[in-house]
């Protein structure tokens, strides 16, 4: 969430450098004053998109940021059949979990619902190893999906506490 802040002060200080330029442009004070206008309208859109943002699924191509993070584990899977495939992961080493969306993988989405019904069976937890490489869309099939047996008996998770 932190970052939406930083994200909307670097728009608002563009859009308001460009509404600067276009004031002391040598124009017609009519064309000046519509470009203040169109900046004060860019504001508030550009926060209202921002925020929307948060509650959709990002690509899971789109993630560079965590390329490097080796496990996420799964939380959650939805199926769109046809479509996509919706999936709640906690990424290794954050406390944060993220919404992620894949095209749709026959193949991936009965991996995920067999393991997901074998997770819960033993009592286990899904993990994907590698889970932000860069794949095609037919090869979304192969993701490295893995149950992983608890090592300490489930706890509740306090998110003021650091730890994970």
């Amino acid at each position: 969430m932190d970052i939406l802040y930083y994200a909307f002060a670097g728009a608002t200080g563009i859009a308001a450098t460009l509404a600067l330029i276009a004031i002391w442009a040598p124009r017609p004070t009519r064309i000046r004053m519509a470009a203040l206008a169109v900046t004060l309208l860019f504001i508030p859109v550009v926060y209202v998109q921002m925020a929307e943002l948060l509650s959709k699924p990002k690509p899971m191509n789109y993630e560079w940021y965590k390329k490097e993070v080796a496990r996420a584990v799964v939380l959650g899977v939805s199926l769109r059949e046809g479509q996509s495939i919706y999936l709640w992961l906690r990424p290794e080493g954050s406390v944060e979990p993220r919404y992620y969306v894949v095209p749709w993988s026959l193949k991936l989405a009965e991996k995920l619902e067999d393991m997901i019904e074998d997770a819960v069976k033993r009592n286990a937890t899904v993990v994907i190893t590698n889970p932000f490489m860069k794949l095609r869309d037919e090869d979304w099939g192969t993701l490295n999906v893995e149950i992983v047996p608890p090592i300490l008996p489930p706890r509740i998770f306090n998110p003021r506490d650091g730890s994970i």
